[in-house]
This record gives structure tokens, sequence and C-alpha cells, in this order.
């Protein structure tokens, strides 16, 4: 019969599925499944609703309207997702779902642009675009495939075309880098290790002489 005091832990033995002083924990297969699926109810329901908002304004201003007050949402959302990378016990993982939500959200906010300004403004496009049509052209041009099967006419519609452009070489470019910073300040705090120095080493004092 074995005995019960063989069962307990070593305290001298190092423990296997302990982290190591100072690093910061792997997030755990929960934390992941829960990362991905905020993201993916995120997406899930930006789609609803872009397909179930009524976009029907008739106004020559609408598009802009709406392209104004979503790039200021767009700018929010990030905003409040760099506090949350920051301040969160998995830094990288909730940089992963912030660029994802923030990314899908400017192109829904774009994709709904285009479906207005084709409605208020007919011939923007080179054809008339539902709402798939629109989101398909969005996806086309933040790829840059350039398929050429939908094209802007228009100079307004033109004008919205290079404000994506210009917004998803700064989301790509510009996000990710503020995303990476976010996540070296968690998880510099996370571990407690001081910042590290970007100015120039002290010189040491020169010793005194004795002579």
């Amino acid at each position: 019969m074995s005995d019960p005091t063989d069962a307990r832990p070593d305290p001298a033995r190092p423990d296997p599925d302990a982290y190591p002083p100072g690093q910061p924990a792997r997030p755990s297969r929960r934390a992941t499944v829960a990362g991905a699926a905020r993201a993916v109810g995120f997406s899930a329901g930006l789609l609803v609703a872009y397909y179930l908002l009524p976009l029907d304004d008739k106004t020559s201003a609408g598009a802009w309207i709406l392209l104004i007050g979503g790039l200021l949402a767009v700018v929010l959302v990030f905003g409040a997702e760099i506090k949350v990378v920051v301040g969160s016990p998995y830094p990288r993982l909730r940089a992963v779902e912030a660029l994802s939500v923030t990314l899908v959200l400017f192109l829904v906010i774009f994709a709904g642009v285009y479906h207005e300004q084709d409605r208020t403004t007919p011939g923007s496009f080179s054809e008339p675009l539902t709402r798939t049509d629109a989101l398909y052209f969005t996806l086309t041009t933040f790829a840059t495939v350039g398929f050429g099967d939908i094209t802007a006419r228009t100079e307004a519609a033109r004008v919205i075309v290079m404000l994506q452009m210009t917004g998803g070489l700064l989301l790509v470019g510009v996000a990710a880098r503020v995303l990476l910073a976010a996540v070296d300040e968690g998880l510099r705090r996370r571990t407690g290790k001081p910042e590290a120095r970007t100015g120039p080493e002290p010189e040491p004092e020169p010793e005194p002489d004795d002579r």
C-alpha cells in the first residue's frame, strides 16, 4: 500500500505548468476561445446591422454624413480598444481582437457609404450597387485586387475611394504600430519590468586624483 505522503508535491521540484518569474502568462484555451467568440460576434453583429439598418437618405450629403460619423466611430472604438489592450492580462490576444474589430467596422462603414452614395447620386459607379455589391467593392478595394468590374465614375465617388485607400494604409501601418506599442506597455505592466531607456547612457564620474 502506497504512502499518502508520496502524492504530495515536492517543493524542491519545479512545477512544469508554472511560468517563469517576470514572464507574462500565456492565454488559456478558454481565454483564446472567448476572444475569438467576441471578435466573431462583433463582426457578425456589424454585418447584420449593415443589411438591416435603413440607408435611405435621399439628400446629397447623406453619404458624407455617414462617412464622417463612421470614421469618428472607428477612431473612438480603436481608442477604447487600446486602453483594453494595455490593461488586459493577455495583451497580445486582445490586440488581435482589437485589430479585427476595428478592421471590420472600417470596411462595413465604407460599404454603407458606397451604397448611400449610389442611391443619392445615381451613376456614381459603373453599375447600381446593392448592399452586397458595395461590400464586395469595399473588400476588393481594401485588398488592392482591382478586378475592374465595379469602378467609381463621379469625382465624389472617387474621393471616397481615395479616402478608403488612405484609411486602409493607415489602419495597416499606423494602427498596427500603435497596437504593438500598447502590447509592449501591457506586458511591461504585467511583468513589472522597468521601462527601457531610450536616451544615451550617463557618463561615469571621474575618479578623484589622490596625488
